[in-house]
């Protein structure tokens, strides 16, 4: 299984997201989040712009009918209120997962993951940013409750809290199965261009 692959299967989706779900962007016409990406299902993206939540700036061909008027599904939205970004990125597996770029931080194997104290929670090792970092199977048994030096492994790069930035461009690097040329603008608009 590709990292690819595995990182989009981790982030589980309504079911109605796969019928044109619509590309949320903030208010500065950015995305939400990058991984998982911001998305709604198309009702809410049209609820919302009945609620005159967000405006509307990009349209699927498709069209919603109601008795007494039809319209384009959104592919595109933006809020017409500014969301503040988080401080600090919250200490989750998924974050822990993407941080590491869902690879074992000791062998760089990629698939399924967990997570392994780098000082074992029996030698005192605590569960933070620090001291956490995602693994292979075979790697966190290998390691068990022993230290680096006494398993004779190595950390691939040494364990940081990352900042919501970092995750942001780090989740960049995943993009899910769908993504509508609508969107393309927007996801991708600071990316260099090809000479």
């Amino acid at each position: 299984m590709s990292v690819s692959s595995f990182a989009t299967n981790f982030v589980r989706s309504p079911g109605n997201l796969k019928d044109h779900p619509a590309l949320v962007l903030n208010a500065d016409y950015r995305p939400l989040s990058y991984f998982p990406l911001s998305l709604w299902p198309w009702q809410e993206a049209v609820k919302a712009a009945f609620l005159d939540r967000v405006s509307i700036i990009a349209e699927y061909d498709t069209v919603a009918h109601s008795p007494s008027m039809e319209m384009r599904l959104p592919s595109v939205v933006v809020l017409k209120d500014y969301v503040k970004p988080a401080k600090m990125a919250a200490f989750t597996r998924f974050n822990l997962f993407l941080r590491d770029g869902f690879t074992c931080q000791y062998c760089g194997a990629t698939g399924e993951m967990t997570f392994d104290h780098v000082i074992p929670r029996a030698r005192g090792g605590r569960t933070t940013w620090e001291n956490v970092v995602a693994a292979c199977g075979p790697c966190n048994l290998k390691k068990g409750s022993k230290t680096l030096e006494r398993a004779g492994m190595k950390l691939r790069k040494p364990p940081r809290q990352p900042s919501p930035e970092q995750l942001q461009n780090t989740g960049r690097k995943f993009p899910p199965n769908f993504l509508h040329e609508s969107w393309m603008d927007f996801l991708y608009w600071d990316a260099e261009l090809d000479a």
